[in-house]
């Protein structure tokens, strides 16, 4: 009976991978319909009169990028007198005062900038965000996280694209300040590249719902407030908003070519945290909006389009599943060979494989048009991999979301780190412990090693390069997270 389950549980979870994997698929098709109907357009101007647009900067301990990311607000090429700043500041150490030191020198300089705290940190981000909608004079919203550093023609880039009244929201491509910092950095950046060209634009294309990524974006004030507001019951606010926003019929646009950058994280600790909280608030999204879309009415195809979009991160869960059993699963076929033709069906799930390869591979070759093929077969692997490596943590980040386990919100910190010669030691946004989920990751790389040489033993080579990466990955992460340790 034990191996029934087991089979079962395998093949559900393969099925879920590859029926992703075929979405992937269906957006890389979109995308590229969408490059093939591509005409230059000419870059459309502002009015005479631009309308009053609000920053908005929300800020919690960030001592080491704060000052950078206001400058770069204040020097927006935007009349002055139709520019309001807000410095959302809900910190509790020094960047407070660095905040108000900054604030003055803009002030004097004529800028409109406004330093406003709250009594306690009530909803996060979100509670942040709110507050400041509230007394915000914009028509427009901005939205800048503390690791960005735009352009200063970036007001100018996107607001011409609010040339209808239904469009509430336009979300520009996110840059990288520090891709070839270190391998961890450009693996960020090829899985960020993928999300922000092929996965975004595919999903314009195809008339699906896109989403609002946090940050580097624009909103109209009318339709946040249509809306209902920013909300703090799930982690990723962001997502939340923007399905409320487009269920009641605001359309969303996206520009590709219009850059926002951005600093990655340069330790495993720090793209974990970013990794948990976008895949917990992913599910909570979908937990709470899962039977609003069921219900609404739409066509199939929209409805299949935005279940799976929310659903996105469940696919750790089932690669973890898919990893973990696979190892019985080998002793299973050798005990039983009447399951043979179980085992051959896993064969169409290469399919799916090649799905995802391909979905990157666009991508990649978007961001790298001279050096496509030599960069994807350099990075595409590697990704991969760690990929595996993450997957329990976002598993566990997945299954608390579905569940109801409620966490605060926590902060991806920021180091001000571009290259290799910038100090990273003693900086005290570190962390300094280790967790029971590095931990564990420890324990799967040895049970995935143990998979190999079960695969060997039985001289059953079929998914021994399944096991390889597992292995690798679950190695990689869990080094690099106790790597971080000592920097602290």
């Amino acid at each position: 009976m034990m191996e029934y389950i087991v089979v079962f549980l395998y093949l559900v979870a393969l099925l879920f991978i590859f029926i992703f994997s075929l979405g992937q698929l269906q957006l890389t098709w979109y995308y590229g319909k969408k490059q093939r109907s591509k005409r230059q357009r000419p870059t459309a101007a502002l009015d005479q009169n631009p309308p009053k647009v609000t920053v908005q900067l929300p800020i919690y301990n960030e001592l080491y990028v704060v000052e950078r990311l206001i400058d770069a607000i204040a020097n927006f090429d935007y009349p002055s007198d139709r520019l309001e700043i807000q410095v959302l500041d809900d910190s509790t150490d020094h960047t407070h005062e660095l905040i108000a030191n900054k604030v003055q020198q803009w002030l004097a300089k004529g800028i409109d900038i406004k330093h406003l705290t709250r009594q306690q940190r009530t909803g996060f981000k979100a509670g942040a965000l709110q507050f400041g909608l509230e007394q915000a004079c914009g028509e427009f919203i901005v939205v800048f996280d503390a690791d960005f550093l735009p352009h200063p023609d970036f007001l100018k880039k996107t607001l011409p694209h609010f040339h209808k009244p239904e469009i509430g929201m336009v979300q520009t491509r996110w840059g990288h300040l520090n891709k070839d910092y270190s391998m961890l950095t450009r693996l960020q950046a090829f899985g960020l590249d993928a999300h922000f060209s092929v996965e975004q634009s595919g999903r314009s294309q195809a008339g699906s719902f896109i989403n609002f990524n946090g940050t580097a974006g624009v909103w109209r004030k009318s339709c946040v407030v249509d809306a209902g507001g920013w909300s703090a019951d799930t982690l990723t606010e962001d997502l939340d908003l923007s399905y409320r926003a487009q269920m009641k019929g605001w359309e969303f646009s996206y520009l590709e070519d219009v850059v926002a950058p951005a600093e990655l994280p340069v330790l495993m600790p720090a793209v974990k945290s970013q990794q948990f909280r976008w895949n917990k608030g992913a599910a909570e999204t979908a937990k709470k909006n899962f039977w609003k879309i069921l219900t609404a009415e739409w066509s199939i195809t929209r409805k299949t389009h935005a279940l799976f979009h929310l659903l996105n991160s469940s696919v750790f869960v089932c690669l973890l599943v898919a990893g973990v059993l696979s190892i019985p699963m080998l002793f299973i076929k050798n005990a039983h060979p009447e399951f043979q033709r179980v085992f051959d069906l896993g064969s169409v799930f290469l399919i799916g494989f090649f799905s995802i390869a391909y979905f990157y591979w666009v991508a990649n070759k978007q961001m790298h048009p001279q050096r496509a093929a030599r960069y994807f077969w350099k990075i595409f692997p590697s990704f991969l991999t760690v990929s595996m490596g993450l997957s329990l943590h976002n598993a566990i980040a997945v299954l608390e979301g579905f569940f109801g386990f409620k966490s605060p919100f926590i902060r991806t910190p920021k180091f001000n780190i571009q290259h290799s010669r910038d100090e990273l030691r003693k900086n005290i946004y570190l962390v300094k412990k280790i967790s029971l989920s590095t931990i564990m990751e420890g324990l799967l790389c040895l049970y995935f090693v143990f998979g190999i040489a079960a695969g060997i033993y039985l001289w059953d080579l079929g998914l021994i390069i399944f096991h390889i990466m597992l292995a690798l990955g679950f190695a990689l992460v869990f080094y690099q997270s106790v790597k971080s340790v000592s920097y602290a």
